[in-house]
């Protein structure tokens, strides 16, 4: 059997938008100046399903490659500050336009080989800062209470949790490849992006 196709006992798996490499690169250097020792190993994105186990790697991988193809590319605004504290040590920046896309596509990913109880409601967000002290958190609140950024997003990443406790990207999932020809289309890169705080 092919390394590509074989799947290990408990293997998990997680599905993220990332973000155009100049904001990532922007919020990662923030997340760091609030001492996040997080910062230099995981990317800014927005989760769409956290980490989640799957015995079945053929049917994960089918079934998120279908839910991408029925998506459609959306823009995404992410603005302003908030926190899950106190139940969790976390500061992070708001999802504004996209939301209700996050949301729809959680519910639609969370389903079939992926489907699980959460222990919580979905919301998603940006983490800026993480499991730093309270003062840390605070400062990151504060900062960046007033930073927006615009982008457009045309795919999802398709993550493994491996033996090691790395995330490893198996795949980028470009949104909407069976779409109609007259449907909006948005360019992969940076161009339409922008930032400010």
């Amino acid at each position: 059997m092919p390394a590509s196709s074989s799947v290990s006992e408990g293997m998990s798996v997680g599905v993220i938008l990332g973000f155009p490499p100049a904001i990532a690169e922007e919020l990662q250097r923030w997340r760091a100046s609030f001492g996040d020792p997080m910062a230099g190993v995981v990317p800014a994105h927005i989760t769409l399903v956290t980490t989640t186990p799957t015995l079945d790697w053929e049917a994960t991988h089918a079934h998120v490659r279908e839910v991408a193809r029925r998506q459609a590319p959306f823009m995404v605004t992410i603005a302003g500050t908030g926190s899950f504290r106190p139940v969790s040590p976390v500061v992070f920046i708001n999802v504004e336009e996209g939301f209700g896309e996050c949301v729809d596509l959680h519910e639609k990913l969370q389903t079939g080989p992926l489907e699980r109880d959460l222990p919580f409601s979905y919301h998603p967000h940006v983490t800026i800062a993480h499991d730093v002290a309270p003062e840390s958190l605070d400062e990151a609140e504060t900062v960046l209470k007033d930073y927006r950024a615009t982008f457009p997003v045309v795919s999802m990443g398709l993550y493994e949790h491996d033996a090691n406790g790395i995330w490893q990207l198996r795949e980028e999932l470009d949104f909407g490849t069976e779409t109609d020809d007259d449907a909006p289309a948005f360019s992969a890169d940076a161009d339409g992006a922008t930032a400010s705080h």
